[in-house]
């Protein structure tokens, strides 16, 4: 199989959806590996060090394109890329189509087969490809988080943790999955009060066992949602449907409820959001506010963190992209039940429900087709 590397065009995203060490065993299956010149050197691989390892260096992404019957991504094609998309074609990526019409519409036109990260799923409910920059955005939303609590950016001027004498800032997280908890973990590590909502009880009483005493945990609803608003100075959105439209849990009559100068991260936004006024930002200018409140919504936030994010996301997807390289897209997925679940278009029809849900378009049984 030919497998391509295109460079990331994403506004400052810096990952790299191959390494050299994954190269290397590619194109030991006797795969050719194409990758895009330039392509790993904003995680700290030289071109040098792909052909080291077999891989060929192409000067332009086109070519890589063009040529490839699989490609290895991080990010979704964005629109200038959607052209490259054949019939055919194998794309693995993070797709997250339920938060774009557009880019769902150009997939199908397209007729490539469509295999997101995001909804690779295993028997236990673990999403094994989401997992790593989950764990990686959770850690970063309570980082920038703090940074744009200061008065410089904006901020109500708080520390996180206080000091002696002087409480500490109160850190509202909404959902107690990857992101949530690895959120929860960094923001009490720094000594701040963590309030953390979810609405499973099973999840919860986990948690009771494994976080920190500074961690209080509340059942997600209506109610408490607003009451712990009012209370609030950085606000973690960690709300995943997986495949899906996050809900909005917090409205745009709420933010009223907050103080001044108070910061939202809503990690979901790649999926939508969870906070009804965000939308998504950029590396270059991360951050807007509404009524006085500080939103941070960067849609591909561990991009900022490029080494540490490549290698952990490399470490989940290669072993998936090495069964595909080897047994094809159709044997690999009917062989492997948590890559199956990864299938969301294939050749023009919507296989994923919570895409299909999203836009209101037919859905296809991918067993039918595989």
């Amino acid at each position: 199989m030919i497998v391509g590397v295109p460079k990331e065009i994403k506004t400052n995203e810096n990952r790299v959806a191959l390494v050299p060490a994954g190269a290397e065993s590619l194109a030991g299956d006797g795969h050719t590996v194409l990758v895009e010149r330039g392509a790993g050197l904003g995680s700290g691989f030289a071109d040098a060090a792909y052909e080291a390892a077999g891989a060929s260096i192409v000067p332009q992404a086109d070519a890589v394109w063009a040529k490839a019957e699989m490609i290895l991504k991080v990010k979704e094609p964005i629109e200038s890329e959607w052209p490259c998309l054949r019939r055919g074609q194998v794309i693995f990526t993070y797709f997250h189509f339920a938060a774009s019409e557009p880019l769902t519409r150009a997939v199908i036109k397209s007729g490539a087969i469509a295999i997101a990260y995001e909804t690779v799923q295993l028997a236990s409910g673990e999403l094994p490809l989401l997992t790593p920059m989950s764990e990686v955005a959770g850690r970063m939303a309570v980082q920038e988080g703090a940074k744009y609590l200061e008065k410089v950016f904006g901020g109500s001027g708080i520390l996180l943790g206080g000091v002696p004498g002087v409480l500490p800032a109160e850190v509202l997280i909404i959902g107690g999955g990857v992101v949530g908890t690895n959120a929860a973990k960094m923001a009490a590590g720094l000594g701040a009060h963590v309030t953390l909502l979810d609405i499973s009880l099973d999840r919860l009483r986990y948690l009771s066992d494994v976080l920190p005493p500074n961690v209080d945990l509340l059942y997600s609803n209506r109610h408490n949602i607003l009451d712990q608003l009012r209370k609030a100075d950085l606000v973690i959105g960690a709300v995943l449907l997986p495949g899906a439209k996050a809900p909005n849990l917090v409205k745009r009559a709420d933010l009223k409820l907050m103080k001044p100068g108070s910061v939202i991260v809503d990690v979901a936004v790649d999926q939508g959001g969870c906070i009804e006024t965000i939308k998504p930002t950029t590396h270059e200018s991360p951050t807007y506010v509404v009524d006085g409140i500080i939103h941070y919504a960067v849609a591909n936030m561990p991009g900022g963190l490029p080494r540490t994010s490549t290698l952990a996301l490399t470490n989940a997807t290669f072993p998936y992209a090495k069964r595909l390289g080897k047994l094809g897209w159709k044997r690999a997925c009917k062989d492997e039940a948590a890559l199956f679940l990864g299938l969301n278009v294939i050749e023009g029809k919507v296989v994923y429900p919570g895409v299909a849900e999203a836009f209101g378009l037919p859905l296809v049984d991918p067993k039918t087709l595989v």
